[in-house]
């Protein structure tokens, strides 16, 4: 079953290299969230995407919103990821693709490529927005950023 716009967004947890546990109901009711979900760390496409992101995360900011990226890559890939191009925001290791199945990602290229999709979440946890394209990582950004801005 996919979700849809109007669903709750689903609940989980993941244990994060530092041994902390980041929860997604810790965020709910404080923050708007953007969690998107890409293919691999230091691809074009996904490098591409996750440096839009940085680039107007003051922006996401501004608007009480937190930005969350997962893929199944491992912690040690994202930490170089993120130290390589300086992403300000959450990075989550889907380890067992727990979350995207959560999510109910779809796969493309024929079921051989992880999905691109992004979820824009309102403080409440419901989902407002969700935006699926592999071929145009940038969008999910620009997406995202006027669905946020509309809740203002």
């Amino acid at each position: 079953m996919s979700l849809k716009i109007g669903d709750n967004c689903p609940e989980f947890g993941v244990k994060q290299k530092d041994g902390s546990h980041f929860k997604i109901t810790d965020l709910f009711g404080k923050k708007n969230l953007v969690i998107y979900f890409y293919p691999k760390d230091f691809t074009p496409g996904c490098t591409k995407e996750a440096c839009s992101f940085r680039d107007n995360y003051e922006v996401f900011q501004t608007m009480d919103c937190e930005v969350i990226g997962v893929s199944s890559d491992t912690d040690s890939s994202h930490d170089k990821f993120a130290k390589r191009h300086k992403l300000p925001y959450i990075l989550l290791a889907d380890k067992g693709k727990l979350i995207q199945k959560a999510f109910d990602v779809p796969k493309s290229l024929f079921g051989l490529l992880p999905g691109r999709v992004t979820y824009v979440i309102d403080k409440k946890g419901i989902i407002i927005g969700i935006y699926n394209s592999q071929t145009d990582p940038v969008g999910h950004m620009t997406k995202a950023k006027e669905l946020v801005s509309s809740l203002q």
